[in-house]
């Protein structure tokens, strides 16, 4: 059996392109749709932002773009995709270290129209020490 592919899976992965762009260079051309809705749930707390130059500023404030994303899994649907990576950047003369999910809802033009994130929070190099001593992970 050969796999085809389609619009969809064009349109999903040009997105998560776009995506870990965002992510590791802060670029956000053709990536949210102008009234895209966010619902971001963080460790102990969770917001709403609406539109696409709210949703940039809040997420450049809780930690600014740049480092290196990696991602672990992309699961496409009709609708968009579900997203989950490993985030590593430097802020504040430290390393920093987070694990997001993304659920992503695309319009037919492939920009985000809704998005749920689920984050660990960011932990600094105390905390990635401290986990590492505690965890043997099986996986990375």
């Amino acid at each position: 059996m050969t796999a085809v592919a389609t619009e969809a899976d064009a349109r999903v992965q040009e997105s998560v392109r776009r995506f870990v762009a965002y992510c590791e260079t802060g670029a956000t051309e053709g990536l949210f749709a102008p009234d895209v809705f966010a619902d971001i749930t963080l460790p102990h707390w969770r917001i709403h932002v609406q539109g696409a130059e709210a949703l940039i500023s809040a997420k450049n404030g809780m930690h600014p773009p740049g480092g290196r994303t990696r991602v672990e899994k992309v699961l496409a649907g009709p609708t968009g995709y579900t997203l989950k990576v490993e985030e590593r950047w430097e802020d504040g003369g430290q390393q920093w270290y987070c694990r997001e999910a993304f659920l992503v809802d695309l319009d037919d033009e492939g920009r985000v129209t809704e998005l749920s994130v689920y984050c660990t929070g960011d932990w600094d190099e105390a905390l990635v020490a401290r986990h590492g001593e505690a965890v043997s992970l099986l996986r990375p």
